[in-house]
């Protein structure tokens, strides 16, 4: 019984969780970053490489 309620009370895996979680949205904010910027910035080097020839 004494095993369970230490299971039970064992926090150590948590900060994994949240690292984990914090690491994902991360991930998520950049790739809509990059959905939304993307264009405009390829339309911003397309711009400036016709400007240059």
């Amino acid at each position: 019984m004494k095993w369970l309620k230490n299971l039970l009370k064992d926090e150590e895996g948590q900060g994994m969780v949240e690292y984990g979680l914090l690491i994902g949205l991360i991930a998520i904010v950049v790739i809509v970053a990059l959905l939304v910027l993307g264009p405009r910035i390829r339309d911003l080097f397309m711009d400036t490489a016709n400007q240059i020839s």
